[in-house]
């Protein structure tokens, strides 16, 4: 078994609020995080691969596939929007760098057919990263 990584960088804004918390306790939990009008991030994306090698082409996967594959499903739905008003989902799920993650994990997982995705590692800055390996 094989793991190859591919990275991607992209931006986007949001801001975390649970509608079921009083205005204090959003704030209280979420600090600057709960402004409404967002802040953003320069995010990092690691999407690791497995499978074995291809005796043909001796490759794990078609590199330029998955890179299409990334920015079709990740990098175009993601990058330079504002979360929390323009992806559906995440009107009513807190886009934390953790659900993030596990958004990313769900748009691309179905997508890949010859190599199987072992992990999506998303950095929301240089020394906070999120590690993310599917359900299990």
């Amino acid at each position: 078994m094989v793991y190859l990584t591919r990275k991607a960088e992209f931006s986007a804004s949001h801001y975390y609020h649970n509608p079921e918390f009083t205005a204090q306790e959003n704030q209280r939990i979420f600090g600057k995080c709960n402004n409404p009008n967002g802040h953003g991030h320069n995010y990092t994306l690691e999407v690791t691969v497995k499978g074995p090698v291809d005796p043909d082409s001796g490759f794990v996967v078609d590199l330029k596939q998955l890179k299409e594959t990334m920015n079709r499903e990740v990098l175009d739905a993601l990058d330079h929007r504002f979360l929390n008003k323009e992806l559906p989902e995440f009107r009513s799920t807190i886009p934390t760098t953790e659900n993030l993650a596990i958004n990313i994990w769900k748009r691309l997982e179905p997508k890949l057919s010859l190599a199987k995705l072992h992990r999506i590692r998303l950095y929301e800055t240089p020394d906070l990263f999120v590690d993310f390996y599917g359900e299990q």
